[in-house]
């Protein structure tokens, strides 16, 4: 993972990319124990130009130029696939506007929050979207104060009430 994370840093200087951040299974292994997952989530901040189907078309063209293959949605970055997202919503925007910066393997990378991967899950709502969320309650990786204050934001308390049962064990 260390060649990629170079790679998409070398995005980010290249101004293919103005922002990014780690979300999804490989963001929640840095909070908790290991969990099973395929591919790693690049959430992106992108200059929107052009129609919605082609805002991923620089990225790709960045990467096939030099030799990435792609499969799918997935891009083959130094042997690990690669899915980009863009920002969707206010709340993915925010997530990556106040992701952390950390070190993995001596590379400077960002990672979205634990507060803001639940807040995602949440709204994603899929089963094992639930299932993570409850994992990182039960293991303490979130804090609540500032959970409760991104769900505010971003109208999910509702949701989270009405799902909370979802989370205790």
């Amino acid at each position: 993972m260390k060649e990629t994370l170079k790679v998409l840093n070398r995005m980010l200087k290249a101004g293919v990319v103005q922002r990014y951040a780690i979300g999804g299974a490989v963001a929640a292994i840095y909070y908790l124990e290991p969990i099973d997952t395929v591919d790693l989530d690049i959430f992106v901040q992108l200059e929107v130009s052009g129609s919605e189907l082609s805002i991923l078309a620089p990225i790709y063209e960045y990467l096939t130029a030099r030799g990435y293959t792609t499969r799918g949605e997935l891009v083959e970055i130094e042997d690990m696939p690669v899915q980009f997202l863009p920002v969707f919503n206010p709340l993915t925007e925010e997530a990556v506007a106040k992701a952390q910066t950390i070190k993995y393997a001596r590379v400077t990378t960002f990672i979205m929050r634990p507060e803001h991967l639940v807040a995602i899950m949440l709204h994603t709502g899929r089963p094992k979207d639930y299932l993570r969320i409850a994992m990182f309650l039960e293991q303490r990786a979130v804090n609540l104060r500032s959970l409760m204050s991104v769900l505010r934001r971003h109208g999910l308390v509702e949701k989270w009430k009405q799902n909370e049962y979802r989370f205790k064990r």
